[in-house]
Protein backbone atom coordinates (compact mmCIF):
# COMPACT_ATOMS: atom_id res chain seq x y z
CA UNK A 1 0.00 0.00 0.00
CA UNK A 2 2.70 2.43 1.01
CA UNK A 3 4.41 1.70 -2.58
CA UNK A 4 0.87 2.58 -4.47
CA UNK A 5 0.25 5.79 -2.55
CA UNK A 6 4.14 6.77 -3.20
CA UNK A 7 3.22 5.93 -7.11
CA UNK A 8 -0.03 8.18 -7.33
CA UNK A 9 1.75 11.36 -5.16
CA UNK A 10 4.59 10.93 -7.73
CA UNK A 11 2.19 10.79 -10.73
CA UNK A 12 0.66 13.70 -9.18
CA UNK A 13 -2.58 11.34 -8.88
CA UNK A 14 -3.13 11.68 -5.10
CA UNK A 15 -4.62 14.06 -3.12
CA UNK A 16 -3.92 15.11 0.59
CA UNK A 17 -6.61 15.89 3.41
CA UNK A 18 -4.10 16.92 6.70
CA UNK A 19 -6.90 18.18 8.71
CA UNK A 20 -8.94 16.11 11.39
CA UNK A 21 -11.49 14.13 9.71
CA UNK A 22 -14.44 12.89 11.72
CA UNK A 23 -14.69 8.81 10.42
CA UNK A 24 -18.70 8.92 10.60
CA UNK A 25 -20.06 10.62 7.28
CA UNK A 26 -17.41 13.32 6.69
CA UNK A 27 -14.99 11.02 5.63
CA UNK A 28 -17.34 9.29 3.20
CA UNK A 29 -18.40 12.70 2.37
CA UNK A 30 -14.41 14.58 1.45
CA UNK A 31 -13.98 11.64 -0.54
CA UNK A 32 -16.85 11.74 -2.83
CA UNK A 33 -15.91 15.47 -3.45
CA UNK A 34 -12.51 14.53 -4.34
CA UNK A 35 -14.19 11.57 -6.80
CA UNK A 36 -16.19 14.29 -8.56
CA UNK A 37 -14.18 17.09 -8.54
CA UNK A 38 -10.60 15.20 -9.99
CA UNK A 39 -11.10 11.23 -9.64
CA UNK A 40 -7.41 11.64 -7.75
CA UNK A 41 -6.74 8.78 -4.86
CA UNK A 42 -7.42 10.72 -1.59
CA UNK A 43 -5.24 10.33 1.60
CA UNK A 44 -6.15 11.15 4.91
CA UNK A 45 -3.39 11.65 7.52
CA UNK A 46 -5.19 12.25 10.45
CA UNK A 47 -8.45 10.51 10.90
CA UNK A 48 -10.35 10.73 14.75
CA UNK A 49 -10.41 8.06 17.25
CA UNK A 50 -7.40 6.25 14.98
CA UNK A 51 -4.06 6.96 14.42
CA UNK A 52 -4.06 4.81 11.34
CA UNK A 53 -4.89 6.87 8.18
CA UNK A 54 -6.96 5.72 5.58
CA UNK A 55 -7.03 6.29 1.79
CA UNK A 56 -9.76 6.05 -0.46
CA UNK A 57 -10.66 6.02 -4.35
CA UNK A 58 -7.37 4.04 -5.33
CA UNK A 59 -9.07 1.93 -8.15
CA UNK A 60 -11.42 4.58 -9.35
CA UNK A 61 -9.74 5.34 -12.84
CA UNK A 62 -9.99 3.08 -15.66
CA UNK A 63 -6.92 3.94 -17.35
CA UNK A 64 -4.79 3.42 -14.01
CA UNK A 65 -6.86 -0.04 -13.97
CA UNK A 66 -4.98 -1.17 -17.53
CA UNK A 67 -1.78 0.02 -15.94
CA UNK A 68 -1.82 -1.89 -12.99
CA UNK A 69 -2.75 -4.97 -15.03
CA UNK A 70 0.06 -4.12 -17.48
CA UNK A 71 -2.30 -3.62 -20.53
CA UNK A 72 -0.30 -1.89 -22.54
CA UNK A 73 -1.61 -1.29 -25.94
CA UNK A 74 -4.43 -3.38 -25.25
CA UNK A 75 -8.30 -3.34 -23.48
CA UNK A 76 -8.33 -4.51 -20.09
CA UNK A 77 -10.49 -7.33 -21.36
CA UNK A 78 -8.18 -8.50 -24.07
CA UNK A 79 -5.34 -8.31 -20.92
CA UNK A 80 -7.44 -9.46 -18.10
CA UNK A 81 -8.40 -12.66 -20.89
CA UNK A 82 -4.79 -13.38 -21.03
CA UNK A 83 -4.03 -13.37 -17.24
CA UNK A 84 -7.21 -15.57 -16.43
CA UNK A 85 -6.25 -18.08 -19.09
CA UNK A 86 -2.29 -18.31 -17.46
CA UNK A 87 -4.11 -18.35 -13.92
CA UNK A 88 -5.90 -21.14 -15.05
CA UNK A 89 -3.23 -23.14 -17.05
CA UNK A 90 -0.49 -22.39 -14.77
CA UNK A 91 -1.98 -22.47 -10.91
CA UNK A 92 1.34 -23.89 -9.24
CA UNK A 93 4.09 -21.73 -8.14
CA UNK A 94 2.20 -18.47 -7.24
CA UNK A 95 2.86 -18.76 -3.75
CA UNK A 96 6.35 -18.97 -2.06
CA UNK A 97 7.47 -18.98 1.73
CA UNK A 98 8.28 -15.45 3.05
CA UNK A 99 11.60 -14.87 3.92
CA UNK A 100 12.37 -13.72 7.61
CA UNK A 101 12.75 -9.80 6.70
CA UNK A 102 8.90 -10.02 4.67
CA UNK A 103 7.06 -11.74 7.58
CA UNK A 104 8.40 -9.36 9.93
CA UNK A 105 7.44 -5.74 10.89
CA UNK A 106 4.20 -6.50 12.09
CA UNK A 107 2.56 -5.81 15.61
CA UNK A 108 -0.69 -7.42 17.51
CA UNK A 109 -3.57 -5.15 17.80
CA UNK A 110 -7.38 -5.31 17.88
CA UNK A 111 -10.24 -4.12 15.92
CA UNK A 112 -10.47 -0.74 17.94
CA UNK A 113 -6.87 0.45 16.31
CA UNK A 114 -8.21 0.59 13.13
CA UNK A 115 -10.50 3.56 11.86
CA UNK A 116 -14.27 2.36 12.44
CA UNK A 117 -15.95 4.42 9.22
CA UNK A 118 -19.62 5.66 9.21
CA UNK A 119 -20.09 5.99 5.12
CA UNK A 120 -24.26 6.88 4.75
CA UNK A 121 -26.32 8.14 6.53
CA UNK A 122 -28.43 5.22 7.48
CA UNK A 123 -25.59 2.58 8.02
CA UNK A 124 -26.14 0.58 11.17
CA UNK A 125 -22.46 0.86 12.22
CA UNK A 126 -18.85 1.30 10.57
CA UNK A 127 -18.22 -1.05 8.03
CA UNK A 128 -15.28 -2.24 6.61
CA UNK A 129 -15.92 -1.83 3.12
CA UNK A 130 -12.22 -3.33 1.09
CA UNK A 131 -13.16 -6.12 3.21
CA UNK A 132 -11.10 -9.00 1.12
CA UNK A 133 -11.56 -12.84 2.61
CA UNK A 134 -9.37 -15.50 2.63
CA UNK A 135 -10.65 -18.56 2.40
CA UNK A 136 -9.70 -22.40 1.91
CA UNK A 137 -12.19 -24.73 0.37
CA UNK A 138 -12.74 -27.44 2.65
CA UNK A 139 -11.79 -30.42 1.03
CA UNK A 140 -9.32 -29.30 -1.71
CA UNK A 141 -7.92 -26.85 0.17
CA UNK A 142 -7.78 -24.25 -2.63
CA UNK A 143 -7.36 -20.80 -0.96
CA UNK A 144 -10.36 -18.40 -2.06
CA UNK A 145 -10.02 -14.50 -1.98
CA UNK A 146 -13.31 -12.45 -2.00
CA UNK A 147 -15.32 -9.48 -1.38
CA UNK A 148 -17.78 -8.95 1.58
CA UNK A 149 -19.15 -6.05 3.72
CA UNK A 150 -18.06 -6.62 7.15
CA UNK A 151 -19.87 -4.24 10.01
CA UNK A 152 -17.96 -3.57 12.64
CA UNK A 153 -19.52 -4.95 16.25
CA UNK A 154 -16.74 -5.25 18.69
CA UNK A 155 -13.24 -6.45 19.23
CA UNK A 156 -14.30 -9.92 18.75
CA UNK A 157 -17.28 -9.78 16.61
CA UNK A 158 -18.17 -9.18 12.36
CA UNK A 159 -21.37 -9.39 10.89
CA UNK A 160 -20.82 -10.27 7.10
CA UNK A 161 -22.81 -10.52 4.49
CA UNK A 162 -22.08 -13.62 2.11
CA UNK A 163 -23.63 -13.54 -1.28
CA UNK A 164 -25.23 -17.17 -2.15
CA UNK A 165 -23.47 -17.56 -5.21
CA UNK A 166 -20.32 -16.56 -3.79
CA UNK A 167 -17.10 -19.32 -3.45
CA UNK A 168 -16.95 -18.39 0.27
CA UNK A 169 -20.70 -18.74 1.15
CA UNK A 170 -20.51 -22.18 -0.27
CA UNK A 171 -17.07 -23.11 1.60
CA UNK A 172 -19.27 -21.83 5.02
CA UNK A 173 -22.22 -24.44 3.91
CA UNK A 174 -19.67 -27.11 3.88
CA UNK A 175 -18.02 -26.36 6.87
CA UNK A 176 -21.35 -25.88 8.71
CA UNK A 177 -22.81 -29.16 7.31
CA UNK A 178 -20.09 -30.53 9.49
CA UNK A 179 -20.86 -28.92 12.52
CA UNK A 180 -17.24 -26.69 11.65
CA UNK A 181 -16.04 -23.48 11.57
CA UNK A 182 -14.76 -21.75 8.52
CA UNK A 183 -11.50 -20.34 9.84
CA UNK A 184 -10.58 -17.15 7.59
CA UNK A 185 -8.34 -14.02 7.13
CA UNK A 186 -9.82 -10.35 6.57
CA UNK A 187 -7.17 -8.71 4.41
CA UNK A 188 -7.15 -4.93 4.25
CA UNK A 189 -4.94 -2.62 2.64
CA UNK A 190 -4.01 -4.75 0.08
CA UNK A 191 -1.61 -4.42 -3.17
CA UNK A 192 -3.11 -4.11 -6.50
CA UNK A 193 -2.21 -7.43 -7.51
CA UNK A 194 -4.12 -8.85 -4.49
CA UNK A 195 -7.31 -6.32 -4.47
CA UNK A 196 -7.90 -6.89 -8.89
CA UNK A 197 -7.44 -10.52 -7.85
CA UNK A 198 -10.49 -10.69 -5.72
CA UNK A 199 -12.38 -9.17 -8.47
CA UNK A 200 -11.90 -12.26 -10.73
CA UNK A 201 -14.70 -14.60 -11.57
CA UNK A 202 -12.42 -17.82 -11.50
CA UNK A 203 -13.70 -21.16 -11.84
CA UNK A 204 -14.34 -22.84 -8.68
CA UNK A 205 -11.55 -25.06 -8.32
CA UNK A 206 -9.22 -21.70 -9.72
CA UNK A 207 -7.31 -19.66 -6.97
CA UNK A 208 -7.63 -15.67 -6.71
CA UNK A 209 -4.11 -15.63 -5.22
CA UNK A 210 -2.58 -17.83 -8.57
CA UNK A 211 -4.44 -14.92 -10.37
CA UNK A 212 -2.87 -12.56 -8.01
CA UNK A 213 0.68 -14.02 -8.76
CA UNK A 214 -0.25 -13.24 -12.73
CA UNK A 215 -0.53 -9.97 -12.05
CA UNK A 216 2.55 -9.41 -10.58
CA UNK A 217 4.54 -11.16 -12.56
CA UNK A 218 5.81 -13.46 -9.66
CA UNK A 219 5.13 -15.76 -6.55
CA UNK A 220 3.13 -14.52 -3.82
CA UNK A 221 5.31 -14.31 -0.37
CA UNK A 222 2.87 -15.87 2.68
CA UNK A 223 3.33 -15.84 6.13
CA UNK A 224 1.70 -17.89 8.78
CA UNK A 225 -1.30 -17.15 10.67
CA UNK A 226 -1.16 -16.61 14.35
CA UNK A 227 -4.48 -18.32 15.30
CA UNK A 228 -5.32 -20.08 12.50
CA UNK A 229 -4.48 -22.69 10.13
CA UNK A 230 -3.85 -20.16 6.98
CA UNK A 231 -1.69 -18.44 5.26
CA UNK A 232 -1.48 -14.77 4.50
CA UNK A 233 -0.26 -12.72 1.80
CA UNK A 234 3.21 -10.71 3.13
CA UNK A 235 2.23 -7.46 1.50
CA UNK A 236 -1.27 -7.09 3.01
CA UNK A 237 -0.65 -4.47 6.07
CA UNK A 238 -3.54 -5.49 8.01
CA UNK A 239 -4.91 -9.12 9.11
CA UNK A 240 -7.71 -10.07 10.96
CA UNK A 241 -7.88 -13.21 11.85
CA UNK A 242 -11.30 -15.58 13.13
CA UNK A 243 -13.97 -17.72 11.52
CA UNK A 244 -17.22 -17.61 10.67
CA UNK A 245 -18.84 -19.29 13.58
CA UNK A 246 -21.83 -22.26 12.79
CA UNK A 247 -25.62 -21.95 12.73
CA UNK A 248 -25.52 -18.26 14.14
CA UNK A 249 -26.55 -15.54 12.14
CA UNK A 250 -27.47 -12.12 13.81
CA UNK A 251 -28.48 -9.00 12.44
CA UNK A 252 -26.74 -7.06 9.61
CA UNK A 253 -27.24 -3.45 8.31
CA UNK A 254 -28.42 -1.39 6.73
CA UNK A 255 -26.31 -0.76 4.54
CA UNK A 256 -25.74 1.87 1.48
CA UNK A 257 -24.80 -0.33 -1.57
CA UNK A 258 -23.18 -0.26 -4.95
CA UNK A 259 -26.41 -0.16 -6.67
CA UNK A 260 -26.96 3.38 -4.82
CA UNK A 261 -30.21 2.37 -1.99
CA UNK A 262 -29.80 0.56 1.35
CA UNK A 263 -29.83 -3.26 1.86
CA UNK A 264 -32.42 -3.14 4.65
CA UNK A 265 -31.20 -5.22 8.34
CA UNK A 266 -31.22 -8.93 7.87
CA UNK A 267 -29.65 -12.09 9.49
CA UNK A 268 -26.01 -12.95 8.17
CA UNK A 269 -23.00 -14.52 9.03
CA UNK A 270 -21.37 -13.80 12.38
CA UNK A 271 -17.33 -13.59 11.97
CA UNK A 272 -15.57 -14.28 15.34
CA UNK A 273 -11.92 -12.13 15.65
CA UNK A 274 -9.36 -14.37 16.75
CA UNK A 275 -6.49 -12.35 16.27
CA UNK A 276 -5.32 -8.73 14.75
CA UNK A 277 -1.64 -7.72 13.80
CA UNK A 278 -0.62 -4.70 11.11
CA UNK A 279 2.05 -2.97 10.39
CA UNK A 280 3.27 0.32 12.18
CA UNK A 281 3.05 2.45 9.46
CA UNK A 282 -0.09 1.18 8.33
CA UNK A 283 -2.48 3.02 5.80
CA UNK A 284 -6.25 1.81 5.85
CA UNK A 285 -8.30 1.41 2.55
CA UNK A 286 -11.33 2.48 2.74
CA UNK A 287 -13.61 2.22 -0.46
CA UNK A 288 -16.81 4.11 -0.65
CA UNK A 289 -19.51 1.76 -1.97
CA UNK A 290 -21.43 2.49 -5.42
CA UNK A 291 -18.30 5.28 -5.87
CA UNK A 292 -16.15 4.69 -9.01
CA UNK A 293 -13.92 3.08 -6.56
CA UNK A 294 -16.23 0.83 -6.53
CA UNK A 295 -17.38 -0.13 -9.78
CA UNK A 296 -14.45 0.94 -12.08
CA UNK A 297 -12.92 -2.51 -11.15
CA UNK A 298 -16.15 -4.68 -10.75
CA UNK A 299 -17.10 -2.79 -14.52
CA UNK A 300 -13.44 -4.16 -16.27
CA UNK A 301 -13.90 -7.65 -15.04
CA UNK A 302 -17.88 -7.93 -15.67
CA UNK A 303 -16.91 -6.81 -18.88
CA UNK A 304 -14.21 -9.64 -19.95
CA UNK A 305 -16.65 -11.90 -18.94
CA UNK A 306 -18.82 -10.77 -21.19
CA UNK A 307 -15.82 -10.19 -24.38
CA UNK A 308 -14.67 -13.31 -23.89
CA UNK A 309 -18.10 -14.69 -24.71
CA UNK A 310 -19.64 -12.70 -27.04
CA UNK A 311 -16.04 -12.58 -28.96
CA UNK A 312 -16.27 -16.39 -29.32
CA UNK A 313 -19.75 -16.20 -31.05
CA UNK A 314 -20.05 -13.05 -33.06
CA UNK A 315 -17.39 -11.52 -34.83
CA UNK A 316 -16.25 -7.97 -34.94
CA UNK A 317 -16.39 -7.51 -30.89
CA UNK A 318 -14.06 -4.89 -30.60
CA UNK A 319 -14.09 -3.31 -26.72
CA UNK A 320 -17.20 -4.41 -24.22
CA UNK A 321 -17.48 -1.81 -20.80
CA UNK A 322 -20.45 -2.68 -18.38
CA UNK A 323 -22.03 -0.53 -15.50
CA UNK A 324 -23.23 -3.30 -13.52
CA UNK A 325 -24.75 -0.66 -10.85
CA UNK A 326 -27.40 -0.02 -13.25
CA UNK A 327 -27.01 -3.27 -14.97
CA UNK A 328 -25.81 -1.95 -18.94
CA UNK A 329 -23.70 -3.50 -20.84
CA UNK A 330 -22.27 -1.88 -24.18
CA UNK A 331 -20.96 -3.40 -26.85
CA UNK A 332 -18.42 -2.03 -29.50
CA UNK A 333 -18.32 -3.14 -33.00
CA UNK A 334 -16.47 -3.52 -36.24
CA UNK A 335 -20.06 -3.79 -38.07
CA UNK A 336 -20.23 -6.17 -41.00
CA UNK A 337 -23.61 -7.27 -41.98
CA UNK A 338 -27.18 -5.89 -41.63
CA UNK A 339 -28.42 -7.70 -38.13
CA UNK A 340 -25.08 -7.82 -36.91
CA UNK A 341 -26.08 -6.12 -33.55
CA UNK A 342 -28.78 -8.39 -32.84
CA UNK A 343 -26.66 -11.17 -33.16
CA UNK A 344 -24.69 -9.41 -30.40
CA UNK A 345 -27.68 -8.95 -28.48
CA UNK A 346 -28.53 -12.94 -28.25
CA UNK A 347 -24.90 -13.38 -27.16
CA UNK A 348 -24.64 -10.92 -24.67
CA UNK A 349 -27.99 -11.62 -22.62
CA UNK A 350 -26.45 -15.38 -22.09
CA UNK A 351 -23.06 -14.78 -20.97
CA UNK A 352 -23.95 -12.97 -17.03
CA UNK A 353 -27.62 -13.39 -16.31
CA UNK A 354 -26.73 -10.45 -13.24
CA UNK A 355 -25.67 -7.88 -15.00
CA UNK A 356 -27.14 -7.74 -18.91
CA UNK A 357 -30.57 -5.69 -17.86
CA UNK A 358 -29.77 -3.40 -20.82
CA UNK A 359 -27.58 -4.55 -23.65
CA UNK A 360 -26.79 -1.22 -26.53
CA UNK A 361 -24.49 -2.16 -29.04
CA UNK A 362 -22.49 0.74 -30.78
CA UNK A 363 -19.94 1.53 -33.52
CA UNK A 364 -16.44 1.70 -33.45
CA UNK A 365 -15.86 5.47 -33.91
CA UNK A 366 -18.44 5.35 -29.96
CA UNK A 367 -17.00 6.05 -26.70
CA UNK A 368 -18.56 3.22 -24.62
CA UNK A 369 -17.14 4.30 -21.53
CA UNK A 370 -19.03 7.77 -21.68
CA UNK A 371 -22.94 7.02 -21.62
CA UNK A 372 -23.47 10.46 -23.18
CA UNK A 373 -21.71 9.70 -26.01
CA UNK A 374 -23.74 6.18 -26.43
CA UNK A 375 -27.47 7.85 -26.29
CA UNK A 376 -26.22 10.84 -28.85
CA UNK A 377 -25.51 7.47 -30.98
CA UNK A 378 -29.25 5.59 -30.11
CA UNK A 379 -31.08 8.73 -31.01
CA UNK A 380 -29.43 10.40 -33.43
CA UNK A 381 -28.54 7.02 -35.89
CA UNK A 382 -32.09 5.98 -36.64
CA UNK A 383 -35.37 5.59 -34.94
CA UNK A 384 -35.90 5.23 -31.32
CA UNK A 385 -38.36 2.64 -31.61
CA UNK A 386 -37.95 0.11 -33.85
CA UNK A 387 -34.57 -0.24 -32.70
CA UNK A 388 -35.26 -1.35 -29.09
CA UNK A 389 -36.42 -4.61 -28.23
CA UNK A 390 -38.35 -5.61 -24.67
CA UNK A 391 -38.06 -8.80 -24.03
CA UNK A 392 -40.34 -9.51 -20.66
CA UNK A 393 -40.25 -11.89 -17.29
CA UNK A 394 -36.92 -12.69 -17.62
CA UNK A 395 -35.30 -13.07 -14.45
CA UNK A 396 -32.69 -10.48 -13.51
CA UNK A 397 -30.66 -10.00 -10.88
CA UNK A 398 -29.90 -12.48 -8.61
CA UNK A 399 -30.24 -10.63 -5.38
CA UNK A 400 -34.25 -9.78 -6.90
CA UNK A 401 -36.76 -11.11 -4.60
CA UNK A 402 -39.55 -8.81 -5.79
CA UNK A 403 -38.67 -9.24 -8.85
CA UNK A 404 -37.44 -5.43 -9.42
CA UNK A 405 -34.64 -6.27 -11.97
CA UNK A 406 -37.10 -8.84 -14.11
CA UNK A 407 -37.18 -8.06 -18.39
CA UNK A 408 -34.14 -6.88 -20.86
CA UNK A 409 -33.87 -3.92 -23.04
CA UNK A 410 -31.77 -4.33 -26.44
CA UNK A 411 -30.72 -1.06 -27.96
CA UNK A 412 -29.28 -1.30 -31.55
CA UNK A 413 -27.27 2.22 -30.97
CA UNK A 414 -25.38 1.56 -34.34
CA UNK A 415 -25.24 3.16 -38.16
CA UNK A 416 -28.00 2.00 -40.85
CA UNK A 417 -26.15 -0.93 -42.52
CA UNK A 418 -25.51 0.52 -45.67
CA UNK A 419 -25.95 4.50 -44.92
CA UNK A 420 -23.00 5.04 -43.06
CA UNK A 421 -21.83 7.98 -45.10
CA UNK A 422 -24.78 10.02 -43.66
CA UNK A 423 -24.40 9.72 -40.30
CA UNK A 424 -20.57 10.03 -40.04
CA UNK A 425 -19.24 12.05 -37.31
CA UNK A 426 -18.30 15.74 -37.73
CA UNK A 427 -14.73 16.78 -36.80
CA UNK A 428 -12.54 19.81 -36.14
CA UNK A 429 -9.30 18.81 -38.21
CA UNK A 430 -6.21 19.60 -35.51
CA UNK A 431 -8.35 19.20 -32.41
CA UNK A 432 -6.11 15.97 -31.03
CA UNK A 433 -2.95 17.67 -31.31
CA UNK A 434 -3.74 20.97 -28.95
CA UNK A 435 -2.18 21.52 -26.33
CA UNK A 436 -3.64 24.17 -24.57
CA UNK A 437 -0.55 25.08 -22.00
CA UNK A 438 0.72 26.39 -25.75
CA UNK A 439 -2.20 28.86 -26.08
CA UNK A 440 -3.55 29.53 -22.59
CA UNK A 441 -1.74 32.71 -20.66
Amino acid sequence: MKALIESLAAQGALARVSRPVDPRHQLAAITRAVQRDSGKAVLFDAVNGTAMPVVSNLYGDHARLCDMIGAGGRTFCERWIELTDACIARPQGSTRPATEEEAGGFVTGTLSDLPAITWHGRDGAPYFTSAIYLAKEPDSGVPNLSFHRSMQISNQELRVRLGGTHDLARYQQKAEARGEALEAALLLSCPPDLFLAACASLPYEASELAMAAQIRGEPIAMRRCATIDLEVPCSVDIVVEGRFLPGVKRPEGPFGEFMGNYVEVGDNHVFEVTHVSYRPDAVLHGLLCGSPEDLRPLEAVTAARVYRHVAAQVPGVIDVCCRPNVMITIVKIRKAYEGHAQHVFLSALGSYLDYNKVVIVVDEDVDIYDLDDVMWAYLTRGRADTRAMILNDIPGFYRDPKKDHWGRLCIDATMPWGREAEFARKSIPGQEDVDLADWLA
